[in-house]
């Protein structure tokens, strides 16, 4: 009886529990979760590669990559033909008999036909990039087998679809390439909510409602991610029949969130009826206010913000648009990584984890309806897409505005539906474009920016610019149009294409990475991320910690100006530190490093200050001064270098003089200078050196130093013993650059070039080059500033350091083994050359001397020569100006100041340029 008893009040207690114990909306995957999780589908292919049978599929995918179909690029392919036939069994839980039920997709390319158990599901679902679902309640087997049956046609049967979404650059793929799932919610429940969360703590919550039966109330409680409730409950009555209420209430002093405080907060909506609590959905929100102030900026939370911003589409090599959350928190850290605040969806919505990720690591976003370039959406499906977009992502405080299409790609009857689904009515762009008081104009010139944009009425924010292509564009004139937009209060900052190449790994060509030659090699990173050159430029442009000083001198004080360019948190939030450094030469040597942490200076958001470093006594003993900074969560915004020996003090310590005799000997034709093993052989005819050996045999290295640009007519040659025991030869020239060269042989061996000459006015190159054969060149040791090599218009991002370069034929964009070994590299101090004949070293006395190492190769889809920089003959050469790159748009002379051919006057005159070389061949 007691037992009875106990198990009678336990029974009861259960009972009462529940009513307390809201039901959520249960969620069942039919499909894998991301490219990496998939569910195999009964799949028949119609068209192309493996069509005609039925067979397996990995479920979510595109096709394609499952070697299924024709691979497509944008428009040059209409495979009206090709589509996916899917089958598929499942079962549901027996207590879902009462519930309704979705089966939702997230997306699939294109219209999309589907049937439960023989029956249609609803009508065909055209656009790609778009959550839909259907309510199959009444369509379900819910004690046995159901079977889903699913029609994708690649080509869409509505021409604007196909113009908006196919006729693009990018790639087009098939296929169900995002998650398939069904959501179970009880009879009476709430379907979803728009939320909107504001700055001043002011909170409104719409929430939409089924199936309402009886007196209901709805309740809702914000909480913070641990779950601890913030502020009060706050919640309205409902009646029968309610389908949409409204919430509101203001809580005190949120945590705000921005992109550099991603603050969030959970929020419970309950319908309840009485105590019974009915169905309950849970949201992650952060409280904001963007706004677009006319004729001022863009502001978030009261600052006016700039937009520190890249393009970026869902991709993977090996999975086309079938990501993963993992896929999405790597792209976000890495556009984090380069200090920028914001990117656009371009040019469809994203996966709806990497919004999930944005939030949480604040980023600002662009979320666009797909719209490629004229003409978009027809009225009728594009109505039904902005909805779809706005109601899956309108809860995200990472998206800050809307973007109707893409450079004409603009249905402008769309508009009215974008403040009729999103509850923070958020502005809306059209990109190209000016209207409403916001120009995105894409691609403008430097000069003509300056002129218009930026000095105009409205706020200008190009959505597009510095289009990438190879090794051109991104990095390459950032630094002058970044200092551009921080001079223009109406400049709202930009947006560059692209984040990375997405190059394809083909399944009918072996796995070749297939970018459709220049069409898809736009990234700053290769396809599996790998990092190009400009990676590291914006990153230091871009850095919130900026530092004015370029150079120490001997009066240094440890102490440097610093700028405070985040928009919201103080400098004394960051910690940095510095290091010294000894570099004793190219064999890496341990002990000869200092180190130690500065105290964080108090500097408010957008200010200025000092960075006291209290360098120990002996810093000038040292040859580089390292300074890292680092955010409020340790990730470093920027390692920057300033060199302290000069490279004629660190050549001055290398040179061994000796003691040794030097033998001359001549002939009508040269003269040779033999000492320490080493014999260098000069022509009396032309001044170069013709050719050098050591005890080893002959090194390659010869037909040097040539004068680049301008003219060297041969006219004299001159030699002589001097009194410290060196051999002294000169050679001159006639012409306007009055070229003169003069070689010194030392008593140790080494080999000591001085050069001048007058440059001429607007030259690319300027400089001297030798000839070596490149295919005996195995790698060098630079010291310099590395590891990636620069343009004219592309010189941040590098680190003065030892750096150990193996050789590689990389060309960028196309074969992605970084950092590229063949350019040109800044601040060189000195190199140890390694090849098949032995190794020998040039170091430099000349302060700011380019070093330039042998031509990359030019790549196969180069077409217009913008982005690709000029060189001098094939070589090695020693340059005190080196040409500027450009964009795949843009010519070089359209990006800044930077970008401009080389001018060299001084004293109303042209300069004359001079360098001193050393070279060890022994």
């Amino acid at each position: 009886m007691i037992s009875k008893l106990k198990y009678f009040f336990t029974l009861l207690f259960l009972l009462s529990t529940l009513k307390l114990i809201a039901q959520i909306t249960e969620v069942k995957y039919l499909s894998g979760e991301d490219n990496v999780n998939t569910v195999d589908w009964d799949f028949q292919c119609t068209a192309g590669r493996n069509s005609g049978r039925w067979t397996k599929i990995a479920v979510p995918s595109n096709w394609e990559l499952q070697g299924f179909g024709n691979y497509t690029y944008g428009s040059e392919k209409e495979d009206r033909g090709e589509a996916g036939l899917y089958k598929y069994a499942f079962t549901v839980p027996s207590h879902w008999k009462n519930k309704t039920v979705y089966l939702v997709f997230d997306g699939a390319m294109t219209d999309t036909e589907v049937k439960i158990n023989g029956k249609l599901a609803g009508p065909i679902h055209q656009g790609a990039f778009y959550q839909f679902k259907y309510n199959i309640k009444a369509l379900l087997n819910n004690n046995g087998t159901n079977i889903l049956e699913v029609k994708v046609n690649k080509v869409s049967s509505n021409q604007t679809i196909n113009e908006a979404e196919r006729s693009a650059d990018f790639w087009v793929f098939g296929g169900i390439f995002r998650p398939v799932f069904l959501e179970a919610f009880p009879h009476q429940h709430i379907q979803r909510v728009a939320i909107d969360a504001k700055a001043d703590g002011s909170l409104k919550v719409n929430a939409y409602v089924a199936n309402l039966q009886s007196i209901t109330a709805i309740t809702a409680q914000v909480k913070t991610l641990n779950g601890k409730p913030f502020g009060k409950p706050f919640s309205v009555n409902l009646t029968p029949g309610t389908t949409v209420a409204q919430l509101n209430t203001k809580l005190i002093n949120p945590e705000l969130w921005s992109s550099e405080f991603p603050n969030r907060y959970k929020i419970d909506i309950t319908i309840k009826n009485g105590t019974t609590k009915l169905h309950t959905v849970t949201e992650t929100i952060g409280f904001r206010t963007v706004e677009l102030r006319q004729h001022d900026g863009f502001y978030v939370n009261g600052q006016k913000i700039k937009f520190k911003g890249v393009n970026h589409g869902s991709f993977w090599p090996t999975s086309g648009r079938t990501t993963s959350r993992k896929i999405s928190i790597l792209d976000a850290e890495l556009i984090k990584e380069m200090n920028m605040n914001a990117v656009r969806m371009s040019h469809y919505p994203p996966d709806k984890h990497f919004l999930e990720v944005c939030d949480s690591i604040g980023l600002y976003v662009i979320d666009e309806l797909t719209g490629w370039q004229y003409p978009p959406y027809d009225t009728q499906v594009g109505q039904k897409l902005v909805k779809e977009m706005i109601v899956r992502d309108v809860n995200h405080p990472s998206i800050i505005m809307w973007a109707n299409g893409n450079e004409g790609g603009f249905n402008f009857d769309l508009l009215p539906d974008y403040p009729k689904h999103d509850i923070q009515n958020r502005p809306v762009i059209q990109p190209w474009m000016n209207i409403n008081g916001m120009n995105t104009k894409h691609y403008i010139p430097w000069n003509y920016g300056n002129r218009t944009f930026f000095q105009g009425n409205d706020v200008f924010f190009p959505t597009e610019f510095l289009h990438g292509l190879y090794d051109g564009g991104h990095g390459a004139g950032l630094d002058d149009f970044w200092n551009l937009m921080q001079s223009n209060p109406l400049s709202a900052g930009g947006f560059l294409w692209d984040f990375c190449d997405q190059g394809v790994m083909r399944t009918d060509m072996g796995g070749r990475l297939d970018t459709k030659g220049n069409a898809a090699s736009d990234g700053i990173l290769g396809p599996y991320r790998e990092k190009e050159a400009s990676f590291f430029t914006i990153k230091e442009i871009w850095s919130p910690v900026y530092f004015p000083q370029k150079f120490i001198s001997k009066l240094f004080n440890g102490k440097f100006d610093i700028e405070n360019r985040y928009n919201f948190t103080n400098l004394n939030k960051c910690s940095f530190s510095w290091k010294l450094k000894k570099i004793t030469g190219f064999d890496k040597s341990e002990g000869n490093e200092l180190t130690g942490k500065i105290t964080s200076p108090d500097i408010k958001p957008q200010s200025s200050g000092i960075l006291n470093l209290a360098l120990p006594a002996q810093w000038a003993k040292y040859d580089v001064l390292y300074i890292t900074a680092r955010d409020l969560y340790g990730k470093e915004l920027y390692t920057w270098s300033w060199p302290i020996t000069s490279p004629q003090q660190f050549a001055d310590r290398m040179i061994e003089n000796g003691k040794d005799k030097i033998n001359v000997t001549e002939d009508n034709e040269s003269l040779r200078l033999s000492c320490s093993g080493v014999e260098v052989k000069l022509s009396k005819e032309t001044g170069l050196m013709v050719a050098i050996r050591n005890k080893k045999g002959e090194i390659s290295f010869s037909n040097g130093p040539v004068l680049i640009n301008g003219e060297a007519n041969f006219k004299s040659f001159k030699h002589s013993r001097d009194s410290l025991g060196r051999y002294v030869v000169v050679a001159t020239y006639e012409g306007k650059q009055n070229f003169k060269v003069t070689w010194t042989m030392m008593p140790s061996g080494w080999l000591g070039l001085k050069y001048q000459y007058r440059a001429n006015i607007g030259q690319e190159i300027l400089g001297v080059s030798f000839n070596y054969p490149e295919e005996k060149i195995n790698g060098m040791q630079l010291i310099g500033n590395g590891p990636y090599r620069v343009y004219k218009n592309r010189l941040k991002g590098g680190t003065l350091n030892l750096w150990d370069k193996k050789y590689n034929n990389a060309v960028t964009g196309e074969t992605w083994d970084y950092p590229e070994f063949k350019g040109y590299y800044s601040n060189f101090y000195g190199a140890r050359i390694s090849t098949a004949e032995g190794n020998f070293v040039v170091l430099s006395s000349t302060d700011n001397l380019f070093m330039h190492m042998l031509n990359p190769a030019i790549p196969k889809g180069l077409g217009k020569a913008n982005s690709f920089a000029g060189y001098p003959t094939n070589g090695i050469s020693f340059l005190h100006g080196i040409p500027a790159i450009g964009t795949k748009s843009q010519k070089k002379e359209d990006l800044g100041p930077q970008s401009q051919p080389n001018l060299t006057f001084a004293n109303g005159g042209l300069d004359t340029q001079s360098a001193v070389l050393y070279f060890d061949f022994r």
